[in-house]
C-alpha cells in the first residue's frame, strides 16, 4: 500500500476555484470603482465651488512631494494588491498564515487584506505591503505513524492500511494516502501518511487522525515506541 491512495472523495473542485476567482475579482473592482468615484466628486465639487481645479492639480509642486511620501505605505498596499490578484496570491475562502493568525480570507480591497482567524474567529486586517509575511494554507496534514523496530514489513503495511481506512472516515478528510517508511531510528519505524482535507478544519483533523493512530495500534496491542532513559545510582 506504499505511496498508494487508499480512496478519495468526488470534489468539484474546478467550480470551487472560478467562485473564489470571481469573488476576489469583484471585490476588487467594487474597492477600484469605489476610490475612483470619491476622487471625481471630490474634484467636480471642488469645481462647482468656483476652485480652478487644473490650476490646483499643476501647482501643488513642493506639497506634492511631501503628500507623496506621506502616501508612500498607501501606494505601497495599493500596488501590492492588484499584485496579489493579478499573479494569484490567494483568493477570497483560501487560508492563510499571517504571523500567529491563521484564517480564511474574508475580502481583498485595495490596500487591507481581512481575514477571519480560526481559532479566535476574530477579523484581522493585514496590509497588502506585507505580502512576503504571508503564507498559504494547503489542505494537506502529515501524520507520522511510529511502529516497533521488530514488527515484519507486511504487518506494518497491513497495519498502515487499517489506520488510513480509520482516518478516511472522519467527515473533515478528502482523501488518505498512505506514503511509506519515511525514517528509521533507534526505537521506531517511522511510516507516513498524507490527508487532504479542508484547510479550515486542519487542527481538527490532524487530532482526529492521531485518535485513529492511537485507537487503531491500542486494538491491534502494539505499543508506540518511546526512548527509555537508564539512571545508573552509584
Amino acid at each position: 500500500m506504499s505511496g498508494s491512495s487508499v480512496s478519495e472523495k468526488a470534489t468539484n473542485k474546478p467550480k470551487i476555484i472560478s467562485t473564489k476567482k470571481r469573488k476576489t475579482y469583484l471585490r476588487m473592482l467594487r474597492s477600484i470603482v469605489a476610490a475612483a468615484v470619491v476622487i471625481i466628486l471630490t474634484l467636480t465639487i471642488l469645481q462647482l465651488l468656483g476652485i480652478n481645479v487644473s490650476s490646483m492639480l499643476a501647482g501643488v509642486g513642493i506639497a506634492s512631494i511631501v503628500i507623496g511620501f506621506a502616501l508612500q505605505d498607501a501606494l505601497k498596499d495599493i500596488f501590492r494588491g492588484l499584485e496579489i490578484v493579478s499573479d494569484n496570491y490567494y483568493d477570497i475562502g483560501d487560508v492563510i498564515k499571517f504571523g500567529d493568525n491563521v484564517g480564511q480570507v474574508l475580502s481583498i480591497n485595495l490596500r487591507t487584506t481581512k481575514i477571519q482567524d480560526i481559532n479566535t474567529m476574530n477579523i484581522v486586517s493585514i496590509a497588502n505591503r506585507n505580502i512576503d509575511k504571508v503564507e498559504v494554507v494547503t489542505g494537506y496534514v502529515y501524520i507520522s505513524v511510529p511502529l516497533p523496530l521488530r514488527i515484519k514489513p507486511a504487518a506494518a503495511e497491513t497495519l498502515m492500511s487499517e489506520v488510513a481506512f480509520s482516518i478516511q472516515k472522519l467527515p473533515n478528510v478528502t482523501s488518505v494516502v498512505s506514503q511509506g517508511l519515511t525514517n528509521i531510528t533507534n526505537t521506531s519505524l517511522n511510516y507516513q501518511i498524507q490527508i487532504t482535507c479542508d484547510p479550515m478544519g486542519q487542527l481538527q483533523a490532524r487530532r482526529d487522525a492521531l485518535g485513529c493512530v492511537v485507537s487503531t495500534l491500542a486494538a491491534r496491542k502494539i505499543l508506540i515506541p518511546y526512548t527509555e532513559i537508564v539512571v545508573h545510582e552509584k
